[in-house]
């Protein structure tokens, strides 16, 4: 390639990434320049556009990482200043995925993700695995959620219940399974990829929780279209670049309320004739959804 050529990260590593031009991966290292420019976030991960050029017959190499329309992040682990570590950039949609039976549903984090979703202008999609071990007042929640606009798809990755519902969800899109681990996130990919063969390990005994599998994210080319993203198993999530007083807006359910507040700064936690605060009183709001929003303040507050 004399020029250079735009391609798609699907695989990042120390310093190397493979990437995906014209239907053929390849694999290039990071230009000198690039990973010296001064950043406050990751230089290039999976979903991200890059420009790869040629120097010699031997060698490939990213000399640009171009703009990311979106990006899905955590906090760095460790102790000291948390940095942003994105994990997967250009989504279009996010399969926020939880399970019946255990480990339970954790509301609290799954409007997280949704919030970060919303942030993002990332479509959201819910799946719930393990169908097959849906209680009857499983139903009670959904509705709540599909009242507010989130599809909630059902589905067994051990019975294969709702997987072509599911893989026409994931038709022509950017796609990632998040959610925390143990809910079967493994196991629905090798059902929609099974050469994949990812290991899957099964809830611990003793905390109910699953153990994380996945160790590099990758992204994956769908036979119908489409890639799908694999990422390592996530316990805690960011609000990156998300202003306080914007938070409101990303809880879709309270915008025909919003307006009607009496102070046009309304935090809709203490101040008097708070339109949402009465919404949630009369029942038209969830009061889960809203504690939900009030914790996710005081985070973004702190």
């Amino acid at each position: 390639m004399a020029d250079p050529t735009q391609g798609l990260v699907v695989r990042s590593t120390a310093g190397f990434v493979d990437v995906r031009i014209d239907g053929e991966v390849v694999q290039a290292r990071m230009r000198g320049r690039l990973k010296n420019t001064p950043r406050t976030t990751d230089l290039c991960v999976i979903g991200d556009q890059v420009m790869v050029s040629r120097p010699d017959e031997l060698s490939l190499v990213v000399v640009e990482v171009l703009p990311r329309a979106s990006r899905f992040s955590r906090k760095q682990p460790g102790r000291g200043p948390r940095k942003e570590d994105v994990l997967v950039a250009n989504l279009e949609q996010l399969m926020v995925t939880f399970c019946h039976g255990r480990p339970p549903l954790n509301r609290r984090l799954l409007d997280r993700f949704l919030l970060i979703a919303e942030h993002q202008r990332i479509q959201p999609v819910v799946v719930m695995n393990k169908s097959d071990l849906r209680e009857p007042d499983d139903a009670d929640w959904q509705k709540t959620y599909e009242s507010v606009g989130y599809p909630v798809l059902a589905v067994s990755a051990a019975t294969g219940a709702g997987m072509d519902e599911l893989a026409g969800a994931l038709l022509g899109k950017i796609s990632a399974f998040v959610g925390p681990s143990g809910v079967g996130k493994s196991s629905l990919i090798n059902r929609i990829l099974p050469d994949l063969e990812l290991k899957i390990a099964s809830v611990s005994d003793h905390h109910g929780k699953g153990r994380h599998t996945t160790r590099v994210a990758s992204l994956h080319s769908l036979p119908q279209g489409g890639f799908l993203a694999d990422t390592p198993g996530i316990r805690e999530l960011g609000t990156w670049a998300l202003p306080i007083e914007h938070l409101d807006q990303c809880f879709p359910e309270f915008a025909v309320y919003r307006q009607q507040c009496a102070f046009r700064s309304c935090s809709h936690t203490h101040e008097p004739r708070c339109a949402v605060v009465d919404a949630v009183n009369a029942g038209d709001i969830d009061r889960e959804r809203y504690e939900s929003y009030v914790r996710l303040r005081e985070e973004a507050g702190a």
